[in-house]
């Protein structure tokens, strides 16, 4: 089956009552202004589903806690709200009910650099955290792209440009402090490193996207902050030399921080944004993290292997500066690539292969998007097999969104028969729930509707996310 192009929408009705009951203990922290409501049901997926019925911007974890349990009693929907930069729709109130915005919680809660952790609020965003991290020479390394919030990443299991050398939440998650559907709070995994007691509750919340508890707290593993920073572009002829170069880095183990893919598309795109003049051909950006002599050495090996692969116009950011301009452009590339078609709306989409398949799998997707006309534009964590197509459509023209979701049904089934996942960061939401079925099997999403139905048996967290 192919992905959804529109949602199905079941709204559940949200009584007077419940309104009354959130005014009584939030007062001002609720809002049901059309605008508030609006901004809360919209992400960066194409959908367009009706807003909620209110807001509530939450403040603690009781707040979290109260407010679940009077929409408990009530049956009616609660979704948890972050950057609301999401991709798939996760965000979307498909069933009405209310959102929980957690900005406000945006407390660092305790910074144990001995240990290397931090715990913090679900709130606080990525740059927040490195910001007050600076004068502790410590880290957090994932790094998604957009300045999400801790919590948002940990329930969407979130990767990004770093993920080659640092791993993905997955991996940085060591415990959470969750609001379950009925309101209770319970506190999942400890600071030790590793753990062989009980069930792991901390994974099973990382990834669930709001649909088996609410994150509030997250406690993550950091890193020291690398001694040396060097970061390179190199240019080739297509983009299957430039895959095939980084396959052959990460089978010599080159312990490269980050290698992005980025083809002509994206790179045009970022030269009109950012005012860039790259060589507007498939490119690698680079990243090598270490001492200086490792980093050197690191380089000097990559540079040479570029070269066997008709690498060119390799070119070294020294500065912080030039580092900082080239990934901010990378991470631009979703909206710079918007403007290049004014109006449209962007139908993207992820997955991961493994390594050995990944040009095989980009190249004939390319080659798939070429013959249909569509603009579009790739870029990808190309160090881990992840990459991601954007797909440029005119929202007033149905037939081209409905062609997108072709091409992007085809990727999908591609990554799928190479040993692959149907997506490597975004999740489900609402427009992977046929490729989840296609990828896990009835069996398995029998396991997990199991594990829904025991942590929510009526159904009020995130409804009609992962799976309908």
């Amino acid at each position: 089956m192919n992905a959804p192009i529109a949602p199905k929408i079941l709204t559940r009705p949200t009584p007077p009552a419940l309104i009354d009951a959130l005014t009584a203990r939030f007062g001002a922290q609720l809002s049901t202004a059309q605008a508030v409501r609006e901004q809360h049901g919209r992400d960066e997926s194409p959908f367009d589903v009706p807003p909620p019925s209110a807001v509530v911007f939450c403040e603690s974890t009781q707040d979290v806690a109260d407010a679940v349990k009077l929409a408990a009693a009530h049956d009616v929907p609660v979704i948890a709200f972050g950057a609301g930069s999401s991709l798939e729709g996760q965000l979307l109130a498909v069933q009405g009910g209310i959102s929980l915005d957690l900005t406000r919680m945006n407390r660092i809660l305790d910074v144990a650099a001995a240990d290397m952790l931090v715990t913090v609020q679900a709130g606080v965003t990525r740059l927040q955290l490195n910001d007050e991290l600076r004068h502790t020479g410590l880290f957090f390394p994932i790094d998604p792209g957009a300045d999400a919030t801790l919590g948002g990443m940990a329930a969407t299991r979130a990767s990004g440009t770093n993920a080659v050398r640092y791993g993905t939440m997955r991996e940085n998650v060591l415990a959470l402090t969750v609001v379950l559907a009925d309101g209770r709070v319970v506190r999942t995994g400890t600071q030790a490193r590793k753990s062989s007691a009980g069930y792991d509750l901390t994974r099973l919340m990382v990834g669930s996207e709001g649909t088996l508890g609410i994150i509030t707290e997250v406690t993550l593993r950091l890193y020291p902050q690398p001694e040396a920073v060097a970061a390179a572009v190199c240019s080739f002829p297509d983009v299957a030399h430039a895959v095939d170069c980084t396959i052959a880095l990460i089978q010599a183990g080159i312990p490269i921080a980050r290698v992005e893919l980025m083809d002509p598309g994206a790179v045009r795109a970022v030269n009109a944004h950012d005012h860039l003049g790259l060589p507007e051909q498939p490119l690698l950006l680079m990243e090598f993290h270490g001492s200086p002599a490792g980093v050197r050495e690191q380089a000097e090996t990559v540079q040479a292997l570029a070269a066997d692969y008709a690498g060119s116009d390799f070119a070294w950011a020294d500065t912080p500066e030039e580092r900082t301009k080239l990934w901010k452009a990378r991470h631009h590339a979703y909206l710079s690539a918007l403007q290049m078609k004014p109006g449209c709306r962007c139908v993207t989409t992820d997955t991961c292969v493994p390594i050995s398949r990944l040009a095989e799998s980009i190249n004939d997707t390319i080659t798939e998007a070429d013959a249909a006309g569509l603009p579009y534009f790739v870029v990808g964590h190309v160090g881990d097999g992840n990459y991601h197509i954007g797909y440029l459509i005119d929202p007033a023209k149905p037939e081209e969104r409905e062609l997108a979701e072709r091409l992007n049904a085809q990727l999908v089934r591609r990554a799928l028969k190479l040993g692959g996942t149907c997506s490597g960061e975004h999740g489900i939401g609402l427009h992977k729930q046929g490729f989840l079925r296609e990828e896990a099997g009835d069996d398995a999403l029998d396991v997990m509707r199991a594990i829904k139905q025991a942590l929510d048996p009526r159904g009020i967290l995130n409804p009609g996310k992962i799976f309908a």
